[in-house]
């Protein structure tokens, strides 16, 4: 006897879903079993999102549903057990456990220990009786003494560790709560809660939770038929929270648009106190298919004092942001290059900044620039053999800064300004073409390089967009679930950087990265 899944939902009508998972509790080992007593008739079980809506219209909870459905409302499908089919992706998860008590639907899917088709007798299924003493043990726990919402909050955030202990791997031991409770020392109205070894202080003030999703992209471009590109984003989710309380409980879910590309490798932080195996699971090492997990990804979490990052993860996008070719030609004392720049049609057109850096080693100063761009602005940086092409318009700031770097020289700025709302021309795509010459070499002051010898040369994209991931990655607000007093207040953010952004030159040899870029 065990069960499959547990969720506790709070049924909110006038909301956009009329209900919002406040708990779910998974078994993975129970899950492997019931593939193997189901067999071809086993149906996995699904996310919150469709669960949740599944769910509603069975009950008919949903605000808008109030036709007659002839696969629900039949004569032939009266119900009245509290024992429901819900439909899940063309299939039929069964059985599951729900009732409404108090504005909280309880539901269970307990473990059926044979095949499901034929439909085997319910007095047969020893699980849905326990599934039934579990959750009226929960009910009976969330109710007990409970007089507003912050008790109810504090209650649900102890569930996670009390069914450690009463329902460990999906096995009922103790239907009655508080026992669990007073045996781990939660707090309760007779035991105060302990302050944590590792905690050093409490916080004090108005609560808030700030959550900021950075990705990185990584790319090596060639433009060879005999080398293939690589790109990889790497991205991390770091968190503040500041909430009153020894030990409150957060639940962030990470989720992706539909065409959003699954995270994989994720690292989480200590302070995660469970994950969903398909989290853990997912691995770039595996090739991408249509069944791999795509969210969402939830991270409960018990938040040290200080800003700490939540996870880091990768993903295998199917395109670079921006793609490009550089050619170089060498022609007596002068340098002729070519480059060509396309931003793709999906990634959204409003930079920080955007830049493209392209040095030259092992070369004396630049004595003389020709040069044609389409769209943005050439900078020559002589001394350091170096162009910078700046894309988009340049306004008023940035002519003031050039005049401070010019009369102050105060080093090396060009490179790390902030130039707001710059953007590719509607064509999305633009080019440079130029012609150099370079003075004698100088090796005390000219810029050395080992790789970069002869036509061996590369072109480095610097880049930022904010409120944007390459992956799609974003963490709704109103999904995160605070476990704490008082209502805090949630910020989220995020933003897409280039790193290691490498396009070399198509004309010479160039140093190759295969397989996936490494962190």
């Amino acid at each position: 006897m065990a069960q499959r899944a547990v969720w506790l939902i709070s049924h909110e009508p006038g909301t956009p879903l009329c209900g919002i998972v406040r708990f779910s509790r998974r078994y993975p080992t129970v899950e492997k079993r019931a593939k193997v007593f189901n067999g071809a008739s086993y149906v996995p079980i699904p996310e919150d999102g469709p669960f949740l809506k599944s769910l509603l219209f069975e009950l008919r909870l949903l605000d808008e549903d109030k036709d007659f459905t002839e696969s629900r409302d039949s004569c032939s499908r009266i119900n009245k057990t509290s024992i429901y089919g819900l439909p899940v992706g063309g299939e039929e998860l069964w059985p599951v456990v729900a009732f409404l008590k108090n504005g909280i639907i309880y539901a269970c899917v307990p473990l059926v220990e044979q095949t499901l088709s034929p439909r085997p007798p319910l007095i047969s299924i020893s699980a849905i009786s326990q599934g039934f003493e579990l959750l009226f043990g929960v009910q009976d726990f969330l109710y007990s003494g409970q007089k507003n919402d912050t008790e109810l909050n504090t209650k649900l955030s102890q569930l996670p560790d009390l069914l450690l202990q009463a329902c460990p791997f999906g096995t009922l031991l103790d239907a009655n709560l508080q026992n669990s409770l007073d045996s781990i020392n939660f707090a309760s109205v007779t035991h105060p809660q302990k302050q944590p070894a590792w905690k050093a202080g409490t916080y004090k003030g108005k609560p808030q939770v700030s959550i900021s999703i950075t990705e990185k992209v990584k790319s090596m471009q060639y433009d060879k038929q005999d080398i293939a590109d690589t790109w990889q984003v790497v991205g991390t989710v770091t968190c503040k929270c500041d909430l009153e309380g020894i030990m409150p409980n957060v639940t962030i879910s990470l989720s992706l648009p539909t065409n959003g590309s699954p995270l994989q490798d994720i690292l989480v932080h200590p302070c995660v106190t469970s994950l969903d195996s398909a989290i853990l699971t997912s691995s770039s090492i595996d090739a991408m298919d249509d069944s791999a997990f795509s969210g969402p990804y939830k991270f409960p979490f018990s938040p040290p004092l200080e800003s700490f990052n939540l996870c880091y993860y990768t993903s295998q996008v199917p395109v670079p942001p921006i793609l490009g070719f550089y050619q170089m030609k060498e022609e007596e004392v002068q340098l002729k290059i070519m480059v060509n720049l396309k931003l793709h049609e999906s990634v959204k057109n409003n930079f920080e900044f955007c830049e493209a850096h392209i040095p030259f080693y092992n070369r004396g100063p630049i004595t003389q620039v020709e040069y044609k761009v389409s769209f943005g602005q050439l900078e020559v940086f002589r001394e350091k053999s170096l162009l910078i092409w700046i894309i988009g318009e340049l306004g008023f700031v940035y002519y003031l800064i050039r005049l401070l770097y010019d009369l102050l020289d105060i080093g090396f700025l060009i490179g790390v300004l902030v130039f707001l709302g710059q953007k590719f021309p509607k064509s999305m795509e633009i080019s440079l073409s130029a012609t150099i010459t370079f003075g004698a070499k100088n090796h005390a002051k000219q810029p050395f390089d080992h790789i970069c010898i002869g036509g061996t040369a590369y072109l480095k994209l610097h880049f930022r967009i904010l409120d944007y991931t390459l992956t799609g990655c974003y963490a709704d607000q109103h999904s995160v679930q605070v476990f704490a007093s008082g209502k805090p207040k949630i910020s989220t953010h995020r933003k897409l950087i280039s790193s290691e952004y490498y396009i070399w030159n198509s004309k010479a040899p160039a140093p190759v990265t295969y397989g996936s870029l490494l962190l």
